[in-house]
């Protein structure tokens, strides 16, 4: 239940965050956004983890780990968020996220496929539910 409550916060702050996101950049490019928007981020990161001694858990992570967190860190923070920078810059927030929120379709296909994991048949319906929402939202007018 805990891990339930965390990720709809996490949905939360990320349905919020558009909207501040938009507003930003109404007179900023996208990659001096998202150059700000990562330097103020890892700014309060690494204060978080000087202030409440996690520094030490940065020497306890294996290369492979660390390779794995680079690649996710460029795809995800870097390539992606970018991606959403320029799309957010350009079209409505409401599209755009709704776009973006196809990102768990990828996440279940490359799970099931790479890392073997096993698919719900809910988690293939709410992915049938996520393309056919998608389908309706690109048929009606645009925000």
């Amino acid at each position: 239940m805990w891990t339930v409550l965390v990720a709809l916060f996490g949905a939360l702050c990320w349905g919020i965050a558009p909207i501040f996101g938009k507003m930003g950049l109404a007179r900023v490019d996208p990659i001096a956004g998202i150059c700000l928007r990562t330097l103020i981020a890892s700014g309060i990161v690494a204060g978080w983890l000087l202030v409440s001694g996690g520094l030490r858990a940065m020497e306890t992570v294996s290369s492979r780990a660390w390779l794995f967190i680079a690649l996710e860190a460029v795809l995800a923070t870097l390539v992606g968020d970018l991606a959403y920078y320029a799309a957010l810059k350009w079209g409505g927030a409401a599209q755009v996220t709704l776009v973006m929120s196809t990102a768990p379709l990828f996440t279940l296909l490359i799970a099931v496929v790479y890392l073997q994991e096993s698919a719900t048949w809910a988690q293939v319906i709410g992915a049938v539910l996520i393309v056919c929402g998608l389908f309706l939202v690109s048929l009606g007018p645009q925000i």
